[in-house]
């Protein structure tokens, strides 16, 4: 299946994030208020996450060829992982301003025109995240859910600063604006490892999920006769793509053809079962002894 068109998603991300840098740029600039100047820093990451999806979103529909015979899905996680990472140093930085701001307090200014501006970058960054988010998981792609997470990130940044800002505004205590944005980016560094655990668990060939894992045994487990066994079922997910290998064993008296019928059924069912995933079996003989050491992934 070509994927191709994924990158419509990344367009649309990339052109949220210009609209809300200008916005919340301009919120800093008319109140002086370090949370929205820490949100407008965020969505400049946000800016850097969305090239990012574009050109990784394109490597990654590239059909398979000589060197990577398998495709070029697996180029997702490390944009989610970048994302994550991005998600990391905009916390950082928020934290770092936060900090020079209760050393160095200073009142804010328009509040309620900031205030305004802040809530409309909010509502278009928490429509593109929604957009985003359901293609991410109705094709199962990391790099856009790792953005719509980015997006949604920055959306609950910006509450939070419009928060502050409104104590502020209510009680005049201005070091309620950098402690506000403080909790914020501690918030959005837990977002941030949570998307660079997902994306090494990807990279390191992690087995399917649970229920996938039980959806493959139980038609497994289907075929499983007297004269019909298995062992040695691996499955990964790369990207986008599901991989599923499984050894079946049937008697050494079956002709060839009988056997090719049954792996054909089976592979079928799962793919049925399944979407995006290639399967591999290997037919083997239930009466030879080598049939049964044939099980791990270095054979001794």
């Amino acid at each position: 299946m070509n994927r191709a068109f994924l990158t419509r998603y990344a367009w649309l991300s990339l052109l949220a994030a210009i609209a809300t840098i200008g916005l919340k740029a301009g919120a800093y600039l008319l109140t002086g208020s370090v949370g929205l100047l820490s949100d407008a820093m965020e969505s400049l990451v946000n800016l850097a996450g969305a090239i990012l999806a574009l050109v990784v979103l394109t490597i990654a529909a590239q059909p398979p060829d000589e060197e990577h015979t398998y495709g070029h899905t697996k180029a997702e996680y490390f944009s989610s992982g970048v994302e994550g990472g991005l998600i990391l140093l905009a916390a950082a930085s928020i934290g770092y301003a936060a900090v020079d701001r209760l050393l160095h307090p200073r009142p804010l200014e328009a509040i309620g025109i900031g205030i305004g501006i802040s809530v409309l970058a909010s509502l278009v960054n928490l429509g593109t995240a929604l957009v985003i988010r359901r293609a991410g998981q109705r094709h199962n792609s990391p790099t856009l859910v790792a953005n719509a997470q980015h997006l949604l990130t920055d959306v609950w940044t910006s509450a939070g600063v419009l928060l502050g800002v409104a104590l502020v505004a209510v009680s005049g205590r201005t070091w309620l604006d950098p402690v506000v944005a403080l909790l914020v980016a501690l918030n959005i560094t837990w977002t941030g490892f949570r998307i660079l655990r997902g994306s090494a668990l990807g990279l390191m060939d992690t087995a399917l999920p649970a229920d996938e894992l039980a959806q493959i045994k139980k038609i497994l487990d289907s075929y499983r006769k007297e004269e019909v066994r298995y062992h040695a079922l691996r499955t990964r997910q790369g990207g986008a793509r599901r991989f599923v290998s499984v050894h079946i064993l049937v008697p050494g008296a079956w002709h060839v053809q009988r056997g090719h019928r049954l792996l054909e059924r089976i592979e079928a069912e799962i793919r049925a079962a399944l979407p995006n995933v290639t399967v591999l079996t290997h037919l083997e003989s239930l009466e030879d002894s080598a049939s049964w050491e044939d099980q791990t992934l270095d054979r001794g």
